[in-house]
């Protein structure tokens, strides 16, 4: 026991003096030290790394173009001489400008749309642009299941690699853990190359089960992105009695921005293959057959390694600039202290505030978090609903009709801080109404939580929520 005692003070003055941490996260894992002392000091080793690095991403050899191109924006928002084609988006220009500053993301306007809420139709789509591939594919999942649904993509990524289309697949080592290595290795055998993202070490063991790698993106060609939700396995396709209908959001991008999202894939890719596509100037070229694009986007993306939260930023920032509505879905509700009075004060300024959320788990920790969080807005007459017909999993906030922020990323502190995420910020009342119109035929399928209706929780789920949000910081 004197052994755990001074382990557990160790543990603790590192925590509090020598880490960047912000106080709930310093409170939670002190509660684990001292309530769990022998539990704590383990998930401390493996959950509770600090891996806040000055950027784990680097991209030299365009590193001078892409900030030309910033600056060179930038210069047209302060002269007043970046024109967006709506007049009712010339007040999101200073949201443009935070991305352009902090995450040089630049705003591309020739860009056209597709949204996807049905994974079916979204996997049809992914597999119709690779069998037209004619340069390379880029395809980057958090989760990758060894299932029908990967089957039929590999099928085309080995008759494409016959074909002579450069293809690279990057996964995420715990999200794909249930791959084996030959399945890996039978696509490298057919020429594909594969990386993993934080490999596992001695088989199997996960020694960092934060900091995963949680984006989504597919580009081919160049020509074509994909971004969102939709990870590869069965249960994306409503095929997983346990879930049911899957019901998430994902975009397909033809036009500039795709370039956002190749450069995106290259960095993460150049880190886990410990490679440099940045030379292979032909996976960057900028698309330039799109004249007449209707949606301008700008791509961002955080992680554990940058300097701000960029994303949890953008949700932010679009929630105070709301007049008239904000639109949120989201599998797992968490925000931090600003987002919720945030969302808190716009409820009672009279903007019409809906949270949907789902109505079973899939990781139940997570989700009684959340609960205790859907009682908070409801108290403050936000609308909230728990999606009936299935699993959501959509990633979305929608503001106004106009502006969209979506992608991978949650709206809780995890996807705040402790993943990498990347979304769209999509300036475009034409997708944006799209989003919205989707929101609300969801409600026609879910429950409205009542302030009734919330009391009457059993007191085991009460302990359940507020055991699960004390602690969700760090679990």
């Amino acid at each position: 026991m004197d052994h755990l005692f001074i382990i557990n003070l160790v543990f603790s003055i590192l925590i509090i003096f020598f880490q960047r941490r912000d106080p709930t996260t310093v409170w939670a894992w002190l509660l684990l030290l001292y309530f769990l002392p022998g539990l704590g000091f383990i998930l401390y080793l493996v959950l509770g790394q600090n891996f806040h690095k000055d950027r784990m991403f680097k991209m030299k050899e365009i590193e001078g173009e892409i900030k030309h191109a910033v600056r060179r924006q930038e210069e047209s928002i302060y002269r007043r001489k970046l024109k967006l084609r709506d007049p009712e988006l010339e007040r999101f220009k200073s949201l443009i400008l935070y991305n352009l500053n902090e995450g040089e993301a630049v705003l591309t306007d020739n860009n056209d749309i597709r949204v996807y809420t049905d994974g079916r139709e979204k996997f049809d789509a992914l597999l119709s642009e690779m069998d037209h591939a004619r340069n390379y594919i880029h395809l980057q999942y958090y989760i990758i299941r060894n299932d029908e649904l990967w089957q039929e993509i590999e099928e085309v990524l080995l008759r494409k690699a016959r074909q002579g289309v450069e293809i690279r697949v990057l996964f995420d080592s715990m999200g794909c853990r249930g791959m084996k290595n030959s399945d890996w290795d039978r696509l490298e055998k057919a020429g594909i190359q594969v990386a993993e993202f934080f490999p596992a070490v001695l088989g199997k063991l996960q020694l960092r089960v934060n900091y995963r790698n949680h984006r989504k993106i597919a580009v081919i060609d160049g020509r074509i992105g994909f971004v969102g939700g939709f990870n590869i396995g069965r249960e994306y396709l409503g095929k997983d009695e346990k879930f049911g209908y899957w019901r998430d959001t994902h975009i397909c991008i033809e036009g500039a921005a795709v370039t956002s999202l190749a450069v995106r894939f290259a960095l993460d890719w150049n880190y886990a293959a410990r490679d440099n596509i940045f030379l292979e100037d032909h996976l960057f070229e900028l698309p330039t057959y799109i004249r007449n694009g209707r949606d301008p986007v700008q791509i961002i993306s955080s992680g554990p390694d940058s300097h701000s939260q960029e994303i949890r930023n953008n949700y932010l920032r679009l929630i105070h600039m709301a007049r008239k509505n904000i639109f949120i879905q989201t599998p797992y509700f968490i925000p931090d202290d600003d987002i919720r009075d945030a969302l808190i004060i716009a409820a009672k300024s009279g903007i019409d505030v809906r949270v949907m959320i789902p109505c079973k788990p899939d990781h139940p920790f997570v989700y009684w978090a959340t609960y205790s969080y859907i009682g908070e807005m409801v108290e403050a007459c936000v609308r909230c609903f728990t999606y009936d017909n299935g699993f959501l999993h959509s990633k979305c906030l929608c503001i106004d009709g106009l502006v969209t922020c979506m992608g991978t990323a949650n709206m809780d502190i995890r996807s705040f801080a402790l993943n990498f995420e990347v979304n769209a910020v999509i300036y475009s009342a034409r997708t944006t109404k799209q989003l919205e119109d989707a929101f609300e035929n969801d409600m026609t399928k879910s429950s409205l939580v009542t302030k009734k209706s919330y009391e009457q929780r059993t007191l085991l789920i009460r302990f359940k929520e507020q055991f699960c949000r004390l602690l969700s910081p760090v679990l």
